[in-house]
């Protein structure tokens, strides 16, 4: 093979690879998804080892991650908003790349620090986390009041069913399980009032290909409800392994939350 043809493989694959994986414009697409998901699959793996490591239970960091999710989703919306640059860093993957590296640092930051001081590691962690914020809450104003309340009763309507459904119901009754039930119920209403209300498009493969074959977002409710109630039912009934139930439970928590938040602040910030 000369030279030339060699060269002209590795540009094609180069470009290959900007286009479908390292692009600044919204671009989801079933390849990506799939690739990122194993992605995906390989970090939770190698996190959980880590878990192993530090001797800490993931259930813990339900809180404490939750300024981190805050950092990422919250630069990806002043991105949204051109008040942040669009550059690789800020956008997908790259922002979930750089936010989850931090949250790494942080924690084993944490449990170092917890070691030599006895000071909670939690506190630590979430502490960190609020510092990183700080930049991305500066540059946060002239929210749209309305559209906030709108998620947010939305949101607070669903939750609340199943917060009373708690003592009723034996799944819901970890924190962890409601928690992650949460988080895709605000994911579910920050998508819900910012493409019906709004006018926004959904960027992912299946949610999107459901709103347009229903007509409204309002079917991200059921879809959100079912699937993670029975990975939930399948994660406690299935898995013996506490580390690695709550890992998966905390992951499930991270991809409602960021999402959702990153709608949410999106669409408060450009309403």
């Amino acid at each position: 093979m000369s030279n030339s043809s060699i060269k002209f493989m590795l540009s094609e694959l180069s470009q290959f690879i900007q286009d479908n994986f390292l692009y600044l414009q919204p671009g989801y697409t079933i390849l990506n998804t799939v690739v990122f998901g194993i992605i995906l699959g390989i970090a939770v793996i190698l996190i959980i080892k880590m878990f192993n490591y530090i001797k800490k239970d993931p259930k813990d960091l339900i809180l404490p991650v939750i300024p981190f999710i805050f950092f990422g989703s919250s630069a990806r919306a002043l991105v949204d908003n051109g008040i942040y640059p669009l550059i690789h860093l800020l956008v997908t993957p790259g922002i979930y790349v750089f936010t989850g590296l931090m949250t790494i640092a942080a924690l084993l930051a944490s449990v170092y620090i917890e070691k030599k001081t006895k000071w909670d590691y939690r506190y630590l962690m979430f502490i960190m986390g609020f510092i990183l914020c700080i930049p991305n809450i500066i540059y946060i104003n002239n929210m749209n009041i309305v559209a906030f309340f709108e998620v947010i009763g939305v949101w607070a309507v669903f939750s609340s069913i199943f917060v009373l459904l708690r003592n009723k119901w034996a799944l819901l009754k970890s924190k962890a399980n409601l928690y992650a039930l949460s988080a895709h119920l605000f994911d579910a209403a920050s998508t819900f009032i910012a493409v019906d209300l709004y006018g926004y498009g959904e960027q992912h493969v299946l949610p999107n290909a459901l709103t347009s074959l229903a007509g409204t977002a309002f079917v991200m409710f059921p879809l959100k409800i079912a699937v993670i109630l029975a990975a939930l039912y399948v994660i406690d009934e299935y898995i013996e392994d506490n580390t690695i139930k709550n890992m998966l439970k905390l992951a499930i928590f991270i991809l409602g939350l960021a999402p959702g938040l990153r709608n949410f602040l999106s669409l408060c910030i450009g309403a």
